[in-house]
This record gives structure tokens, C-alpha cells and sequence, in this order.
């Protein structure tokens, strides 16, 4: 933290930073520079130009300079240099030229008025004053007249003239009649702009009083009267007293209506000039029975609201502070029931001169540069002079008596230095007039030389805190600028870099100081004419610290609470320790007890909670730190539940007061609630204004948890309203009760609106947008935006505009011209700052010229080259957008393919003088025409010459489908269409095919197929193997697009993958539909543009559903599934039966039995017939071993051959042999071997012989069947 004594030195730091960054010498106001510093004379005060003084009292014209040496002054009166000195009347005033002109009675002020300038002048310049017009007041006198009574008819017109008598300054007219009662004015009867009455119908009771025009001469303060008209009028009926009413002023007489007819002005038209930031009035008096009535308007525009005001019964309209905007014609209509008439003012505005950049004093050093500049505006343009010291400038540099003429040059409304010397000082007025007025200006041009000095305080002590930014300040000033540089201890070539820094207006900066810093520092600025030095002397302290802070804390109401503070400081820096509670000093009484390093509070109570604030604080530093305590108010009652209750969200803060109103802030004080055992960490304030947004509450800003005051930073102009809510650990508390409402003073617009652009609608005329402000941005009522503009380069004036709305158009401008553009905020109390100036353009219109010459070259199937001739950038009307070249298929070179003419159309942005480009995405083998046309950004230009050209043959498009029809075990039916595009004469189709799921690579065979044929059967080689087919159309100049497809899945497959890239043309806006896609697969996909490869999307991966493929399972069907539990039902019975012989002793053929009905069940199941000839295993399947002799087994051989011979859907080994059903006749049998008895039974052993390796390695490819499960359950 720096010390005190760099806070004392910062004004001055701060000072010179923006001289140095303002180019030329701001001389400080130290009085011992004032002393020293040569300056030209400058007028601090003078009269008013024109100058209207009271005959009564002495006369005092003002003049008074400043300049050291003290200025004289002279005058001159007429142009001619007044010798006041022979006239008694006439003194000086002392150290001023101030002339008193002092009368005595009979004496004439009159010879005094003329036209009075004053020059000022010293050593360096001569600087003079404006040219004041001395006038004496007069109040002339009414020239007596005598003044027939006014005869008129009831319900005629009527003008009582008041011609008064030319005063300076003009008298104000009031009538009266002769008892000195005002007349009173209606909407019949009233006083026009120069003093006359105006009677638009003539009563009967008007006559009964006299009319006398009055003149009030304010400098003399008298009243003059003219003799007094006296009226008399006829009328056709007898009047009637008691008849007069207020409804009927004629008693039921007949009057005759009139229309209206204008008493003033006369004539349709008219017209006003006025000048700019004067008032405007417009009169319209008209007369007609009954009275007409007067309403206003404005050709083209809309009456300003906010500065028009009607006056007179509407017979005046008055416009505030004229701006050019108000220019124009201005409409006022006379209306009764019997008809209607208009007068159209026509009101130009001039301008007398004013200020766009008034010159200002500059002061050099020598051989320095500069420029003053004088820049007016008004209409006219005013002319700009300059004068040096009172003399045309032009006239010096002619006579080249100046010595300063060969540095300085004049351009125009600069005058630019160079390389001035000493001497060369001078005072410099520059004059800007037109026939409406001038302006007059001084500024001196000062050559200072003076020794350095330095502006601060000597020999300066500073303490600042250890490694902290610190700053040593040296003030200086000198003519030419010193060179200034640091030394510390007296030692060293100068302190730049490292962590010192230097800058230019003499600081030292230590980037972060240490103790080894501390010392002297010596501070030197030199220049030619000499030095001077000052000395810092710099002590670096420890900083002063809380190292033990107190905490948040909850106690029980009637204990004990302590807040640490424990400090750490620097020992030579005397350090005091304060409390305070609530940011108020804290009152130490008994409970209270402050130590060393704490506070304690005993038996504590509900009015001790609340924030403590320790602050520990040096002479040069300080630290504090802040706690909340919060009692707990129900601890009384249950001191062993004080530690177990639960945290929960803060009770909302209570009793919102405000405090320290000020015109942008106000202080905003809560009492915060309970915290429910979770110190409040943090508020937020929220606020709600009833002007823009009633009802929504906003976050305004947030506090930590330890204030309850704080000054809120406000809007102007919105009526407030807050809350607070705080905040825990737990969570946010309920909003508190709003505060009292506060309303903020007004003020002008701070913010500048956004967005300004300008362009035109039209081709006359330029729209100026901007976004409009902000709701709480506005500061007050009646927002308007000031809006500028002029052409850009012109160093035409400004023109002006203003309007509430958030455009302004501005008509009649020339064909897109650019223009400086600016705005400005304003309202009732104000305008705001200025926008920086932003370039727009007026309207575009059509372009005149076409493009030239347009030719096609290098033509193949889908693109070609353009050429052209470029056209003159003048006659685009607008900004150049491209050439746009038009572009229609005509038709197709195709015999019979008719196809739609769509005109498209490419644009090409070059500005070269012979451009060319390149068409895409033409179709081959079609006949095209084209023509071009130049564009802006709103209109195309006539169109070139039309071209026509035909592409070349090129390979063409996929066909239009292409699918499986239908399939055998062997053979696809395939069929196909035509391309939509065949680009060229179709010669053929090209249709190739590979395996898929081979389990060896195969290459693909490619076949042939006419171009008239649209089907083919495609036989396989292979009926197990899918296939991928590829099908494409083929021209002279090769195959085009290829069409996918793909055999049908076979479940025992492996799946294989082959990556197929295929593009799909898009020619409409998403959604698209991407179809012939194969079922099950996994595709990724892309969107990427034709012409431009480079633009593309990110890659999309999905995979399509299973297709439905039309195979019945056999096994699912109904009605092979009742068929197979009637085979199951039988078996069963014939078991049973079987089983019962058995048992009875029966002798049973149960292997010819069980091999006739295996094979039964084994031909429906597979429903395929059997072979001619059945055959036998080698080694003797269905071997029967009998016990009791050969003969029975040979007995019993011819029955049993039939049912030995194999099915035909068994699977042959690879040795040969058959490969018999698992199926055996142990797992229908009670025995593990299948023995039979004596009696008859089966004597031997039905086994099935399975190969090994077959077993293992050669499963069959059927399906397992259904009667395998039923034997197995059976």
C-alpha cells in the first residue's frame, strides 16, 4: 500500500500524464511558472454584440484581458482608433479597458452609439474583441391622429390597425379600452403577430366599447397610447336585449354565413425565413361566419411534438429552437360549416455561423510543431479570415514583416507550424462570418523557453508497505520539454529497467519494493537552458496484518462468546486496534472486554448479535476483518439441545430502511434474521421498478455476510423498490419485505446507442438504423435521438434530424453515395455523448451497363468456361455483388428424352477487367443457353448477349431401380429401369456380381446386357452363397453410377463385409430419404457439397433393421405341430401295448416295428422322398443278436432288409459311410443294453455306430427336429 505522501503528489502525476498525451504545453497553475511564463493576451470579458443601453444611465462597455506583461488597451470606434483620451466623458477603468461614458442632464448619448472594438496587447500579441454595436434605447412617441369611428356590417371581418412607433428594442402591444380593462381575446377576436386586432365576425356588442392600442417600452419603462377606435355597427334587424345569449349571439336574428377567408397572411401561399436555434411563428388569422377554426400541419412530415406549441386558439404555431429538419412547408386551414380554405407557408431556415472547432491557445516549445484549426458551419457556408494580431493574416504574409512567416503555413481554416522559434509568439483571430452573422475567435501561439523547475513538494519523505506497487513522483516543468532521469544514495547512471520504470512525466515506478529500496532518490530534469533536481527519501515498513481473525460463531443466549484479533505490524509504526459492531463504534461497557488480542462478550443476549469488525491501523496501512455473531434465542429453554440442532436455510432479513438519498445511489440498511445454526455468508439485493418492467424483481448486486449497509449504485430516473435475501450454507432465505420506494432524479443519457448503419431503401434515400436504448439506459422521459450526417470527404455541414424512433430516413439523396453518419442520446434533462462517426450509403438503383462479350469455351459433359467483358464500376448503382451468370437446359440431345427448362443462375465476384470462371454442373449431352447480368446488393442490370452451347456425352446415371424380383435355390429374376439421365446414347448395361460369404475370395463376373433390355435371370453358380450384384449403364464414354443390390440371407452363413461407397445426389431441402439400403447392415454416412469437397459434415454410423424374409418355419406352423402330438399320442399307445405283451410273455418284432416307424417320422418330418434303392451299412446297422439259433435270425432276414437300408436324408462320413439318426432304441427300453428274455422278447442289442470324428466335427445343417424332443421326453 503506498504511503500518505504519494497520495499527496498524485494530483499533479495525473496532470501532466494528459499534457504529455495532449501534444502541446498545458502550463500548470503553480504561481511560480504564472510568474515567469510570457504569455500573449487573452480577452476574458467583453459586452454583448449588440448592445442596447438606457439613455438614463451611464454607459459601460466591457473589455478586460489577461497576459503577462499586463495588457494595454485601445479602442476603435467605426473602424477608426477612438482617441478617448480628449473626451472628458469617457475614462478607463484601472488594469482594465473598461470605458465609462458618464452624462449630465441635456447632454445626448445618442452621439456615442457607432460600432466599438477593443484590442489588448503586450510584448508577445495583440488580441481584440468582438465588434459591439452601441445603440441608445428610444421610445419614440405615438404621432397624434384623429380617427373616424369604424362603420362595419354584423357578421363582416374586421382589422383595427396599431402601427406603433418604432422603438429600440421593440415595444410589446397590448389593447385596452378606455376604462383601462383588457380586451379580451377568443377565437373571433384576437391580436396578430405585428399588433393588430382581428375581428373574424363582427358582433352587435362589439360596439359597446372603444379599442386602444398600447406600446410597453421596457428600457424606459412607459406606456404610450393610441387614440382610441370607437365602432359602429349595422345590422338588417332591430336588436333585442333581452334576446343575446351566450349560444346565440344574434337574438334570433338572421345573419348570413360566410366561408372562411385568411385576414393574415394573404394569398394561398407564402413564405418565412428563420434562423436556426431561434423560435419560428407562423400565424394564421381568417376570418367567416360562423368562426372558423385553425388546425396545422406539415407537408411530408409530422409535427415535432416535443417543440411545437399552439398559441392564439391555435391561430399561432410556435417551433422551439429551429434545426434545419424543421425546414419545409408548413399548412394551416381555416374551417366552418361552410367551407374550408388553406395557406401553405413555405419556411426556409438559414443559419447564421457556428462553431465546429473553435482554435484554441497553443503553446510551444521551440522548434516544435503545431495547427490551429477553425472550422464553422452555416447556411450559407460562411467564409473563413484570419487575422494575427489584429491584421489580416493574408496582408502580413504579403508583406513579410512577420518573423514567424517562413514557420507557419495557411490552409484554408488551418494554419500549420513548423520549427517555431523564439519570438515568433503572436496572437491569431480567426473570423467567420455570412450575411447573418459572424463568429470571432482567439487563440495566441506562445514560444516558451524557460529552465526546468520542479512543481512538488522538497526533500519528501515517503513510507510505504513492503512489496508493494510504489510510485515516486517528480513534477516538472520546463520549455522545451527536460529530459528528466533517477538516481538512488547519489550513485549509478540513472534507475530504467529491471523492476524500475520510468515515465514521461517524471514518476519512478517500483514494481515491487524491498527492503533493500529504502534510500534517497534524486530526481533530474535538464533541458538547454539549465537543470533542477528534488530529492525522495523512501522508507519501506512491513505491513500491518491480522494473523488470528475472528470467526463466525453461534452462542447460546446467556454464555459467553470471544473474537480473536491477533496483529502483526511493523515495530516502528504505531499500530491501533479498534472494534466495531454493525460498522458503528462499538460501546465498550461491562459485558464487553477488549484485550490485546480479543474481544469478549458475556452473557450474551439478543441485541449483542449482529457483524464485529476488527481493524488494525497504521499511519500508512491498515487490515481488518469481519465476524458475525448470532444468538440463539431458544437455547434458555434447552441448553442440551443448543449443539444438536440442525443447520437451515437464514430467516429473511427484516426492516428495510433507506438512507443517504443522492442522485445515482442510496443506502440501503437490513437487519438480517436468524441463520439457524449456518452463519450467513452472503446478501443478495434484488430490486423491481413500476416504470418498464412492474412486478419483475432483478438482481441487482450482492454483499458478503458480514454487511447489513450498504450504498447501492443506481439508475436515474426509475422509482425502486428492494429486498434482500440471505444466504447460508443451507441454502438462500425467503425474501424480506420490500423497502420503501425510491425514485432517482433525472439526468442525461450515458450510453450511446448501438448498432448505427446506414443504407438505403430507395435510390434517393438512406435509412439510419441503431438499436434503441435500454429501458433503465434512458435517464428520464421523452428519449429522442439526435441523428447527423453529411457526405463522406464532402466538408459539407452537418444535417441534422431527431427523432423518438429508432430509425430516421433521409430523403433525396443522390445514387448509393457514402456518408459520415453520428448520433446522439437525448432527453428532457439532456444529451448524451456522441457516437463515434460510422460511413453508410444511400440507396442503390439499377445498374445501367450489362456485361459485354460473354463467350463459352473448353466445354466437356458437365462444366465450361465463362468469359466476359467487365463493365465500368460507375454504372453498378451500388455496391458490386457479382456477375450473375442465368443458365437454362433447353434439352436433351437424347432422341425422345423430353426434359423441364429451369432457368438457375452462378454468380461470380471479380473485378478484373477480362474475368472469367468456370460453370459447374451442367448435364452432359444437353443444349444449354445463358446470359449475364451485373448485380448490387438490390438490383440486376440489363442482360448481356445470350449464348447458347451443348455439353458432351458423358457416362450415365444409375438406373432408376433395380431389384430381386424373385428367387430360387439357383436363380434371381432381376429388373431394372432406364437412368433418368442416360447423359449420352445408351449402348448397354453392365452387370457384375460377387460372393459374399465364400469362404474363399472370389472375383466378380461381369456380363453384358443390351441396352433395350430391362430384365434378366441370373442362374448361380453356387445356391448356398449370397451375392453382391452391381449394376450400371453404359455410353460411349464408359459406365456411369452403379446400382447396389443384394441376394438374399441364408442363416447358416458367415457374415462377410465389403465396404460400397455410393453417392446420392440431393436436389431438394432436408429431410431426404436415403432408400435401396440393405437390410442388417452398418452404414456411414456423410453430407458433403458437390463442388466444394472440402465442405462436408462429420460422419454419421447406423446400422438398418433385419429385413422379413418370406420363409415359413415348418416347425411353427400349427398344423405340423397337431400332427406331431397325434405321432406322439400313437407312439405312446403302441408302447403301452408293447409293454403290456411283455409283460404277458408275447413275443413282439420290436425292431422291425421301431425301424418302420423311425423311418415313417424321419420322411414326414423332412418331407423329401426317399431313395429308389435303400442301402446298408458295411459293418450290420440294425444287427439283432438271438440266442437260440441261426435259423430264427435268418428268419427273420427278409422282413428286416427293407427297414435296414438308409433315409435319404442321412448325412454321409467322410469315409462313405452313412451316418445313421442318433435316435436309438435303448432310450425307449428299461435296460441299459437292451437285453430280452427267452420267451420270445428281443434277444440282442439295437445299436447306432457313430464315427468319431464325425461326432465332433460334422453337425448337421438341418434343424433339430421336434420328434427328437419327444422321444427324449417319452
Amino acid at each position: 500500500m503506498l504511503g500518505q505522501g504519494v497520495h499527496v503528489a498524485l494530483t499533479p502525476v495525473l496532470f501532466l500524464l494528459l499534457w504529455q498525451e495532449a501534444g502541446p504545453i498545458e502550463v500548470p497553475l503553480d504561481p511560480t511558472i504564472q510568474q515567469k511564463l510570457k504569455q500573449p493576451p487573452t480577452i476574458i470579458k467583453q459586452s454583448v454584440k449588440d448592445y442596447i443601453v438606457d439613455p438614463r444611465d451611464n454607459i459601460i462597455i466591457e473589455c478586460e484581458a489577461k497576459g503577462n506583461p499586463t495588457p494595454t488597451f485601445l479602442w476603435r470606434k467605426n473602424g477608426k482608433f477612438f482617441n478617448f483620451g480628449n473626451d472628458p466623458r469617457v475614462t478607463m477603468q484601472k488594469h482594465s479597458g473598461t470605458l465609462k461614458i458618464g452624462f449630465r442632464p441635456g447632454e445626448r448619448p445618442e452621439d456615442y452609439e457607432g460600432e466599438y472594438q477593443c484590442f489588448a496587447s503586450n510584448d508577445h500579441g495583440v488580441a481584440m474583441s468582438n465588434k459591439i454595436l452601441l445603440r441608445v434605447s428610444k421610445a419614440p412617441l405615438w404621432p397624434k391622429e384623429i380617427l373616424e369611428p369604424r362603420v362595419v356590417t354584423e357578421g363582416s371581418p374586421l382589422i383595427l390597425p396599431c402601427n406603433p412607433p418604432p422603438g429600440l428594442p421593440p415595444p410589446q402591444i397590448f389593447w385596452m379600452d378606455s376604462n383601462m380593462n383588457p380586451i379580451p381575446q377568443n377565437e373571433r377576436v384576437s391580436m396578430g403577430q405585428n399588433g393588430d386586432l382581428y375581428f373574424s365576425n363582427v358582433h352587435l356588442q362589439d360596439a359597446e366599447r372603444d379599442y386602444s392600442c398600447n406600446a410597453r417600452f421596457n428600457f424606459t419603462h412607459t406606456i404610450q397610447q393610441k387614440n382610441p377606435f370607437s365602432l359602429r355597427v349595422q345590422t338588417t334587424e332591430p336588436y333585442n336585449d333581452t334576446s343575446f345569449n351566450a349560444t346565440d349571439p344574434y337574438g334570433g336574428r338572421r345573419v348570413a354565413e360566410s366561408r372562411p377567408s385568411f385576414l393574415t397572411p394573404s394569398g394561398i401561399q407564402s413564405s418565412k425565413m428563420v434562423l436556426r436555434d431561434q423560435e419560428l411563428l407562423l400565424e394564421c388569422i381568417a376570418a367567416g361566419l360562423p368562426t372558423p377554426s385553425i388546425t396545422w400541419f406539415k407537408k411530408g412530415a409530422e409535427l415535432p411534438a416535443k417543440k411545437v406549441k399552439f398559441e392564439n386558439n391555435n391561430k399561432v404555431l410556435r417551433v422551439l429552437s429551429v434545426s434545419e429538419e424543421d425546414a419545409g412547408d408548413y399548412v394551416c386551414t381555416a374551417n366552418n360549416n361552410v367551407g374550408m380554405i388553406r395557406h401553405t407557408i413555405s419556411v426556409d431556415v438559414k443559419a447564421a455561423p457556428y462553431w465546429l472547432d473553435k482554435p484554441t491557445n497553443l503553446i510551444l516549445a521551440p522548434d516544435e510543431g503545431g495547427r490551429l484549426v477553425c472550422r464553422a458551419n452555416g447556411k450559407p457556408k460562411p467564409t473563413i479570415q484570419w487575422f494575427v494580431d489584429g491584421e489580416p493574416l493574408e496582408a502580413k504574409i504579403r508583406e513579410g514583416s512577420s518573423n514567424s512567416v517562413r514557420h507557419r503555413e495557411m490552409l484554408g481554416d488551418t494554419i500549420i507550424f513548423r520549427s517555431v522559434e523564439i519570438g515568433s509568439s503572436a496572437v491569431y483571430q480567426c473570423n467567420a462570418s455570412n450575411q447573418h452573422g459572424y463568429l470571432l475567435a482567439n487563440a495566441f501561439v506562445s514560444v516558451l523557453d524557460l529552465s526546468p523547475m520542479m512543481l512538488g513538494p522538497k526533500n519528501q519523505l515517503i513510507q510505504v508497505i513492503e512489496n508493494n506497487r510504489t510510485f515516486l513522483d517528480c513534477p516538472f516543468f520546463g520549455s522545451p520539454l527536460p529530459e528528466h532521469r533517477w538516481f538512488k544514495n547519489g550513485q549509478g547512471s540513472g534507475l530504467d529497467g529491471g523492476h524500475y520504470r520510468t515515465y514521461l512525466n517524471g514518476s519512478l515506478e517500483i514494481k515491487r519494493t524491498r527492503r533493500e529500496d529504502e534510500g534517497t532518490y534524486t530526481c533530474v530534469a535538464s533541458n538547454m537552458l539549465g537543470k533542477a533536481e528534488n530529492q525522495v527519501h523512501l522508507e519501506v515498513k512491513e505491513p500491518t496484518r491480522i494473523v488470528q481473525a475472528p470467526v463466525h460463531q453461534s452462542a447460546v443466549r446467556g454464555t459467553t462468546a470471544r473474537f480473536d484479533c491477533k496483529v502483526n505490524s511493523d515495530p516502528t509504526l504505531p499500530v491501533t486496534v479498534t472494534w466495531t459492531k454493525d460498522d458503528k463504534p462499538l460501546d465498550l461497557r461491562w459485558r464487553l472486554k477488549k484485550d490485546k488480542d480479543s474481544l469478549t462478550i458475556s452473557n450474551i443476549n439478543e441485541g449483542d448479535a449482529g457483524t464485529y469488525t476488527c481493524m488494525a491501523k497504521s499511519a500508512i496501512d491498515q487490515d481488518s476483518v469481519s465476524a458475525r455473531l448470532t444468538v440463539l434465542e431458544d437455547a434458555s429453554l434447552h441448553p442440551s439441545l443448543s449443539s444438536a440442532l440442525p443447520p437451515g436455510r437464514p430467516d429473511p432479513p427484516m426492516d428495510l430502511d433507506l438512507s443517504d438519498p443522492a442522485a445515482r445511489s442510496v443506502r440501503l440498511t437490513w437487519i438480517p434474521g436468524n441463520d439457524h445454526n449456518s452463519p450467513i455468508t452472503g446478501f443478495l439485493v434484488q430490486f423491481e421498478e413500476d416504470r418498464w418492467e412492474p412486478g419483475r424483481w432483478q438482481n441487482l448486486t450482492s454483499f458478503s455476510g458480514d454487511l447489513n449497509s450498504v450504498v447501492l449504485q443506481l439508475s436515474p430516473y426509475v422509482n425502486y423498490q428492494f429486498r434482500v435475501i440471505a444466504i447460508n450454507s443451507v441454502g438462500q432465505s425467503d425474501p424480506s419485505q420490500p423497502s420503501p420506494r425510491y425514485k432517482t432524479s433525472g439526468a442525461a443519457p450515458d450510453a450511446i446507442p448501438r448498432g448505427l448503419r446506414g443504407w438505403g431503401t430507395r435510390n434517393d434515400n438512406m435509412e439510419i438504423t441503431w438499436e434503441p436504448l435500454q429501458d433503465l439506459e434512458r435517464n428520464g422521459p421523452n428519449l429522442q435521438y439526435h441523428v447527423w450526417w453529411r457526405r463522406k470527404d464532402s466538408g459539407e455541414q452537418w444535417d441534422s434530424g431527431t427523432t423518438p424512433s429508432s430509425n430516421y430516413v433521409v430523403q433525396n439523396t443522390d445514387t448509393y453515395v457514402p456518408y459520415e453518419i453520428r448520433i446522439q442520446a437525448s432527453n428532457e434533462f439532456g444529451s448524451g455523448p456522441e457516437s463515434n462517426v460510422v460511413i453508410g450509403y444511400s440507396g442503390e438503383d439499377k445498374p445501367t451497363e450489362p456485361p459485354r462479350q460473354l463467350q463459352v469455351s473448353n466445354v466437356d459433359s458437365t462444366k465450361a468456361q465463362v468469359k466476359w467483358k467487365a463493365v465500368n464500376m460507375s454504372s453498378i448503382r451500388g455496391e458490386f455483388k457479382e456477375y450473375r451468370l442465368y443458365y437454362s437446359r433447353k434439352s436433351s440431345l437424347v432422341p425422345g428424352l423430353v426434359v423441364k427448362e429451369e432457368t438457375k443462375n452462378k454468380g461470380f465476384y471479380t473485378t478484373a477487367d477480362e474475368p472469367s470462371g468456370i460453370l459447374t454442373g451442367l448435364v452432359p449431352f444437353s443444349k444449354y443457353k445463358m446470359s449475364m447480368v451485373v448485380a448490387n446488393n438490390r438490383f440486376e442490370g440489363p442482360p448481356s448477349n445470350m449464348v447458347e452451347f451443348t455439353t458432351r456425352e458423358g457416362v450415365p446415371d444409375a438406373p432408376k431401380f433395380f431389384k430381386i424380383n424373385r428367387r430360387t435355390l439357383d436363380t434371381l429374376y432381376l429388373e431394372w429401369d432406364r437412368p433418368l439421365e442416360p447423359n449420352g446414347i445408351l449402348i448397354g448395361y453392365k452387370l457384375e456380381y460377387q460372393a459374399v460369404n465364400s469362404s474363399r475370395p472370389s472375383s466378380p463376373t461381369i456380363l453384358t446386357i443390351p441396352h433395350n433390355v430391362t430384365k434378366h435371370t441370373l442362374r448361380l453358380p453356387d445356391r448356398s452363397t449370397r451375392y453382391k450384384l452391381f449394376l450400371s449403364a453404359l455410353t460411349q464414354q464408359g459406365s456411369g453410377e452403379v446400382f447396389a443390390e443384394e441376394s438374399p440371407h441364408f442363416s447358416n452363413e458367415g457374415e462377410k463385409t465389403r465396404k460400397v461407397v455410393k453417392s446420392v445426389p440431393v436436389m431438394q431441402q432436408p429431410p431426404v430419404t436415403v432408400a435401396d439400403l440393405n437390410a442388417s447392415t452398418t452404414y456411414h454416412l456423410r453430407v458433403y457439397s458437390h463442388e466444394l469437397n472440402s465442405i462436408s459434415s462429420t460422419w454419421v454410423i447406423f446400422k438398418t433393421k433385419a429385413a422379413y424374409i418370406d420363409q415359413v418355419d415348418i416347425a411353427t406352423q400349427g398344423w405340423f405341430i397337431g400332427l406331431m402330438c397325434a405321432i406322439a399320442l400313437i407312439i405312446l399307445i403302441l408302447l403301452i401295448v408293447c409293454f403290456i405283451k411283455r409283460s404277458r410273455g408275447g413275443k413282439y418284432p420290436g425292431a422291425v416295428w421301431v425301424a418302420t416307424v423311425r423311418k415313417v417320422l424321419v420322411r414326414d418330418k423332412k418331407d423329401l422322398p426317399l431313395d429308389p434303392v435303400d442301402h446298408k451299412d458295411q459293418d450290420g446297422s440294425f444287427d439283432y443278436q438271438n440266442g437260440s439259433s441261426v435259423h430264427d435270425r435268418d428268419k427273420n432276414q427278409n422282413s428286416s432288409d427293407e427297414d435296414n437300408k438308409p433315409l435319404q436324408g442321412s448325412q454321409t462320413s467322410l469315409d462313405g459311410n452313412v451316418k445313421e439318426s442318433d435316435d436309438s432304441l435303448v432310450d425307449y427300453g428299461d435296460g441299459g443294453d437292451g437285453q430280452f428274455n427267452e420267451d420270445g422278447s428281443f434277444i440282442g442289442q439295437y445299436t447306432v455306430k457313430k464315427d468319431k470324428d464325425e461326432t465332433e466335427g460334422n453337425e448337421s445343417s438341418e434343424a433339430t427336429s421336434p420328434v427328437n424332443a419327444i422321444y427324449s421326453l417319452a
